[in-house]
């Protein structure tokens, strides 16, 4: 071998490792939505939660990215430590699913079926497919579904590259030692760990494995130890990615760990006494690519049965070395590690902007019956309100712009910009519940009262701004676009109230039923509840323009208001409602 082969073989680890994480990033956004579906389904069962971390990791093909989501999970308090030992447990199992896919290459045979088989038929097959969809389809998705096959064309070249450089060690006797020493237990697992700590990838050191395997040096007595050294390096990722998390989360990187020490241990001791004892003669054949993966396999299988059913036992120890304390539990509201899996980050975004939607809501409502009725106490619960809603909007916004940041899809950006809008228009709409509390604070202090006559048109614009409240935050919580569409005929009524009322306000001051001081305080009261209407519209307006892959809010409201026919029937109804 000379320095030619080593820089081919630098080569094609570095095009393995290229498409091995280009795949799986094409593979996320792609099942973006399914992953939020799985995750969704997430319970108490531990059983479940195996299942789920097997089929996300299974997708995703990576075992460490899966673990790191589910410190961000626990990190955000959206899974518990139980929930979490599940789906931990279930990613080692799903990550063998790379090693049998890179065992096609070891498929040899003269008959065609096998030759179709090799990946060195079918890949450039795969390779043309995809750089058509990436390059000339229009759709996101399609240009995923290119990436996914791009990148595993470049992963299986990469492979065979790889393979090929090394072929030429197959004759040299101090690559035969190394493997040779390898055979010490103790020897491969720490090769083994290091190796996949480095790369931060088992599914990665298994495939390096297996293209080394083509030499013929590497034994099953070496690849053994190996592949279980490969068990703990991956836990690197996760004991990282803990950092600065809170208890819970370190506990659950903790139990990855002891997952994969403790069973690395076990079933290293009883493969080296079943060496020891019966020395079978299959642990000096050469292994295969086909033979990696079936030790890969069956070690991952066999550590979960031993581990599953003491699972409970995992998380005392985990409780053991990051004991519970009296300082309260920190809970992350956007965890930035969610980041890597962006539609589940989106989802978590629209969690937090329906609790933030939910809460200006009820604080416009309190600040209603504060001008009906006024209480300190709701007065106080809808400054507190206030200060949530600008809190929420601090966080989600800037956890938005990182996320949009990034390769997201068209369906997903479009989503991320409506709540980038909303949670504005919600945050304004805190800002004049507030506004319309100081107005009734400041009539309970210079004692001004309204005219029976005032109230009365006062609680007609009351009823109609709660009416255009709840109609678009149910279009909004619900993506619904018939709500969101009955939002604009009744913000122009609103529209009609104020300077109908107005109006009407100045009649009685010239009449002398009402004061000039008592004025100044009905517009700030009419402004505030029209101002909350047009912030109804604006939400309203977003969510149409989702539906229909248009930001042009104002172009799709003109364009409502001249040619739907069902816009004009909605106003008339509204205005015998309101009006008259």
């Amino acid at each position: 071998m000379d320095i030619f082969d080593i820089l081919t073989l630098l080569g094609g680890l570095c095009l393995f490792l290229f498409g091995m994480n280009l795949m799986g990033m094409a593979l996320e956004r792609r099942a973006g939505s399914k992953l939020q579906d799985l995750l969704s389904r997430l319970t108490s069962n531990r059983f479940v939660g195996f299942l789920t971390g097997m089929a996300i990791t299974a997708v995703i093909q990576s075992s460490s990215a899966t673990t790191v989501m589910v410190v961000g999970f626990v990190n955000s308090g959206l899974m518990t430590l139980k929930q979490a030992t599940g789906v931990i447990m279930g990613a080692n199992v799903g990550t063998t699913i790379t090693a049998w896919i890179l065992s096609l290459g070891g498929i040899n045979g003269a008959s065609t079926f096998l030759k179709l088989l090799k990946p060195s038929s079918f890949t450039p097959v795969l390779a043309l497919i995809g750089i058509i969809y990436f390059m000339f389809a229009k759709g996101n998705k399609k240009k995923d579904t290119g990436t996914i096959l791009l990148g595993f064309a470049v992963l299986m070249y990469g492979m065979d590259t790889m393979s090929d450089a090394v072929s030429g060690l197959a004759n040299v006797p101090e690559f035969q030692k190394i493997f040779l020493a390898f055979q010490n237990p103790i020897l491969g697992v720490i090769v083994g760990a290091v190796l996949t700590a480095i790369i931060q990838s088992s599914s990665a050191s298994v495939g390096i494995l297996q293209a080394l395997s083509s030499t013929g040096a590497v034994t099953f007595g070496a690849a053994v130890p190996i592949i279980m050294g490969q068990n703990i390096g991956t836990c690197v990722t996760a004991m990282l990615s803990s950092v600065g998390t809170n208890r819970n989360a370190k506990r659950a990187a903790l139990i990855h760990l002891f997952f994969n020490v403790i069973g690395t241990i076990v079933w290293l001791t009883v493969f080296s006494v079943f060496d020891m004892i019966f020395a079978p003669a299959f642990l000096d054949t050469a292994a295969t690519h086909l033979g990696i993966a079936v030790v890969h396999t069956m070690f991952k299988v066999a550590c979960t049965l031993l581990l599953f059913p003491m699972a409970s036992l995992l998380e005392k120890l985990a409780y053991k070395f990051i004991p519970e304390t009296d300082a309260p539990e920190k809970i992350a509201e956007l965890d930035e590690r969610l980041l890597a899996t962006p539609a589940v980050a989106l989802e978590r975004c629209n969690s937090f902007a329906i609790d933030m939607a939910g809460l200006a809501v009820e604080s416009l409502k309190n600040s209603i019956k504060c001008l009906v009725s006024y209480s300190p106490e709701l007065a106080a619960e809808v400054r507190e309100a206030e200060d949530k809603t600008d809190h929420y909007e601090d966080i989600i916004g800037t956890y938005l712009v990182k996320l949009s940041a990034l390769q997201i899809s068209n369906r997903e950006s479009r989503y991320a910009a409506k709540l980038l809008h909303a949670i504005g228009d919600y945050e304004r709409i805190s800002d004049h519940a507030v506004n319309l509390v100081e107005s009734a604070e400041e009539m309970k202090e210079k004692k001004l009262k309204f005219s029976d006559a005032a109230i009365a048109e006062l609680k007609n614009l009351a009823e109609a701004t709660i009416e255009i409240l709840d109609l678009s935050y149910d279009a909004f919580i619900d993506n619904d676009l018939e709500k969101a569409m009955s939002v604009e005929p009744l913000e122009q009524i609103i529209d009609r109230l104020k300077f109908m009322m107005r109006m009407s306000h100045t009649e009685r001051v010239q009449q002398s039923q009402c004061s000039i001081e008592t004025g100044f305080v009905w517009s700030d009261i009419l402004t505030n509840l029209e101002r909350t209407s047009d912030h109804c519209s604006n939400i309203a307006g977003c969510v149409i323009d989702t539906h229909r892959h248009n930001m042009n809010l104002h172009e799709s409201l003109r364009k409502m208001k001249e040619d739907d026919p069902e816009y004009k029937a909605r106003y008339e109804e509204l205005a015998a409602k309101y009006l008259n």
